[in-house]
């Protein structure tokens, strides 16, 4: 199969599947006509996310093939990875990924010095924040490289936020991460321009999902946005969703290392 304009029966590989960002990306990939691999982790009590999203997607008539597994796991990855190389195999004319989404959203949200001592974010809290949400992006594009998996015309899209380069007291570990996956991100496109492959950041604005409000102070963070966003809104995770939808066209290949706003002008607002 060659590259067109449309995604039309082209596989996308989505971290982070069953809600937010990643959720409102495999819907709109299956609009486009892309089939979607989808990586989660859910319990009982929110598997029934991951099932609904499955069926809409397989309602539009797309294969849905998703793994309730921890994605920050070498040997979980590596599964994975081995029944998404069955299944291309097993196309007609075998193809890449030709999207794949990094949205993972788990990590620990302490202060680093706060009064009390036994509050402070760990080594081990934040060497585990930093690996599930930057490093890992570095270990998937490895692997899936190497077994060809990615290649000319793949795109590589990594959720990042402004807390890589502004300061929220809780959230230092996981702006931590964003930064460093703001460097993994412009290191990859280097490294995988002579491949065809381009990969770049999506820097959204506040949008209500399960993985903000988990932040303490979230409702103040909103509240924020919405009174100083020039559209009179917050970003949503449609937004979010269609630009990158947009972004995947073959017409974008040389728009890689980038790391690109999606907030409709939020970020540049004096605060």
């Amino acid at each position: 199969m060659t590259d067109g304009n449309s995604l039309q029966d082209r596989w996308a590989l989505i971290l982070g599947a069953s809600s937010g960002m990643g959720a409102a990306t495999a819907l709109e990939l299956a609009r486009n006509g892309m089939h979607i691999f989808g990586v989660h982790l859910d319990l009982r009590a929110t598997l029934p996310n991951a099932q609904r999203l499955v069926t809409e997607i397989q309602e539009m008539g797309r294969e849905a093939i998703f793994f309730n597994m921890n994605a920050a796991d070498a040997k979980k990855r590596a599964q994975i990875l081995d029944a998404v190389e069955e299944r291309l195999k097993a196309e007609r004319e075998p193809s890449h990924v030709r999207v794949m989404l990094h949205s993972l959203a788990f990590g620990t949200l302490r202060s680093y010095v706060p009064d009390d001592r036994k509050q402070a974010v760990s080594q081990r809290q934040m060497e585990m924040t930093l690996d599930v949400m930057a490093h890992s992006l570095v270990y998937w594009v490895q692997d899936m490289v190497y077994r060809g998996l990615l290649g000319s015309g793949s795109r590589v899209f990594a959720m990042t936020s402004s807390g890589s380069t502004r300061v929220w007291p809780p959230y230092g570990p996981v702006g931590c991460a964003k930064a460093a996956l703001d460097y993994h991100v412009r290191h990859l496109a280097v490294e995988l321009a002579p491949r065809g492959i381009a990969v770049n950041a999506i820097r959204a604005g506040i949008t209500e999902t399960p993985a903000l409000r988990k932040i303490p102070g979230h409702q103040q963070m909103l509240a924020i946005a919405a009174a100083r966003h020039p559209s009179g809104r917050i970003t949503t995770t449609e937004d979010v969703a269609r630009t990158i939808a947009a972004l995947a066209d073959e017409r974008t290949a040389w728009m890689t290392g980038n790391i690109i706003g999606v907030d409709g002008a939020e970020d540049i607002i004096a605060r």
